[in-house]
């Protein structure tokens, strides 16, 4: 195994548990060794079709077995493996394929519309590969995938190693997405350093024979696979021989997910933050005992706020879980985590840090912790390559400090005395406001602790006076009313006045399946609001 690889270690995984189920999607059940030998068949198809070593192939699919056994056939063949978001339209499709040199798509019949809308815009792309999915047949100009996993294609001339790539794309909300490079022994590495385990630098098959599990308690990432959060987590799970359920609807259901947890028995569940969190809440409210969850024992979430509130209103059904809460980005993984449970409480978007990580000043000196003065993250450790294609984003972001290099992805913290960070926000959606620099994620927390608000997103928008003033979008408990001047006094009461909200719309926020807002529609809804109250 030169160099750690995922699909080395997944070769391990198979030859030690090869009639373990690894991936679960209803009552569809793939085994380990089904899983190898179908991966294997699919690297070695793409391989005669033309895809070189180092190619990029990209998944345009959603939540389903195809998706990881495709990227494992990526690892076997030294192909780059690089997310597609699914709501995409033509132009966003385009420029992500053509920004990331894709030479092969493997696609769910049911986007072949949209792609056909753009396929002459990109004659790089190889070789289409065709998810059948009840949606049609398969078009012309593609290949049933179930022909490549079956196919007995020669053997490949190379073998997979540690500097072998992966590209996960990220961002896309306040400008073009970008692609974080990841060699696959640094990313292996960061991943299982993160566990907590004494894990050896150098590849050691007899280490991952001894850690390989036997009864393989399955893991369900409920947010998308195109996103990393959720992806990133699963080749954690199956490097240790887990299985990875899928929810059965494309589109999040709590009851879905409560019915999968049972289903499969399920034993850790990944989800992003209150978005999530919410919805399933209100599903056990509003079914009690209708599930036997005693066999869930994690819950882990990233990505966007999980507030103090919720993750209590979850313990009280789900006593016997810890929640997980984890900090990071997709340059450098896990910053630090907050474990939260029956016996222990922590705090909105705080964690303890880690060795590694530091909290500096703009002059690249670490703030004093206790001092109340705020200052920037920066990772240390193993972490990305950089951007793909991008020399200058790469040197902006990543940076040497002391003479170590340090991921600087932009988000402001404070460091209290006893070490504990707490987040304020990302610098690049910071609120300028009469010269006070206003953080939307601290403000969202204090909104969603209102009873009548069920999710809310903070805005800049411009200001004649001010230069930009703070809005807030509400959207409000189901039967619930919202005053808004109560909604600026409750802000007020737990932040400082220039922080709260100057206006305040109450409409449904709309959140993508990453459950991320869009920011740009939220803020021209805002706009357009105070424009028309002040123009009536």
């Amino acid at each position: 195994m030169p160099g750690w690889n995922f699909a080395g270690v997944y070769d391990v995984v198979a030859k030690e548990i090869p009639s373990s189920v690894a991936l679960i999607h209803g009552s569809r059940k793939v085994t380990w060794k089904e899983l190898d030998a179908r991966a294997d068949r699919i690297a070695r198809y793409l391989a005669a079709n033309g895809v070189a070593r180092q190619d990029k192939v990209t998944q345009y699919l959603y939540n389903t077995p195809e998706y990881l056994e495709s990227i494992l056939a990526c690892f076997k063949g030294s192909f780059v493996p690089l997310n597609t978001n699914f709501r995409y339209g033509p132009d966003e499709l385009v420029y992500l394929w053509e920004n990331g040199d894709v030479a092969g798509v493997v696609f769910h019949g049911t986007y072949a519309s949209t792609i056909e809308k753009l396929i002459h815009r990109v004659p790089r792309i190889k070789i289409w590969l065709w998810v059948d999915d009840g949606s049609g047949p398969c078009p012309p100009w593609a290949i049933p995938y179930e022909r490549a996993a079956t196919d007995g294609a020669a053997p490949l001339p190379w073998q997979p190693d540690g500097d072998d790539l992966i590209l996960v794309y990220t961002g896309g909300t306040t400008g073009m997405p970008k692609g974080v490079m990841w060699r696959q022994d640094d990313l292996f590495v960061r991943l299982n350093t993160e566990r907590g385990d004494a894990f050896p630098e150098v590849p050691d098959a007899e280490f991952i024979r001894a850690h390989v599990s036997t009864d393989g308690r399955p893991h369900l990432t409920a947010a998308p696979l195109m996103h990393g959060a959720g992806l990133l987590t699963c080749f954690l799970v199956l490097s240790r021989g887990g299985a990875i359920s899928h929810l059965q609807n494309r589109s999040f259901d709590p009851i879905d997910l409560l019915d999968t947890v049972v289903r499969d028995k399920v034993a850790s569940v990944m989800w992003v933050g209150d978005a999530f969190a919410r919805p399933v809440l209100a599903a056990l409210e509003a079914n009690p005992g209708r599930w036997d969850l005693s066999g869930l024992r994690t819950i882990m979430s990233s990505g966007v706020v999980f507030s103090a509130e919720v993750k209590q209103q979850i313990l009280r059904h789900l006593p016997d879980v810890v929640i997980a809460d984890i900090f990071g980005s997709t340059e450098t993984m896990s910053l630090g985590r907050s474990l939260t449970s029956k016996r222990e409480k922590t705090a909105t978007a705080s964690f303890k840090a880690k060795n590694e990580t530091r909290v500096i000043d703009e002059n690249g000196k670490d703030v004093v912790p206790g001092s109340g003065v705020s200052g920037m993250l920066a990772i240390g450790g193993r972490q990305a390559m950089g951007y793909y294609g991008d020399p200058a984003k790469t040197a902006s972001t990543f940076r040497v400090l002391d003479g170590k290099r340090y991921v600087i992805p932009g988000d402001w913290a404070t460091v209290d005395a006893n070490g504990v960070v707490k987040l304020l926000g990302r610098g690049s959606g910071c609120i300028n406001t009469g010269g006070e620099k206003v953080f939307p994620e601290e403000v969202e927390a204090v909104l969603k602790d209102h009873p009548a608000i069920y999710d809310a997103v903070v805005v800049g928008i411009p200001d004649e006076r001010f230069g930009q003033s703070i809005a807030a979008v509400v959207e409000a408990v189901k039967g619930a009313s919202i005053e808004p001047s109560d909604v600026i006094a409750h802000v007020k009461a737990r932040l400082s006045s220039y922080k709260a909200p100057r206006h305040v719309i109450v409409a449904p926020i709309g959140r993508g399946p990453n459950a991320k807002p869009d920011l740009n529609a939220l803020r021209e809804m805002a706009i357009s609001h105070v424009a028309a109250r002040n123009n009536p």
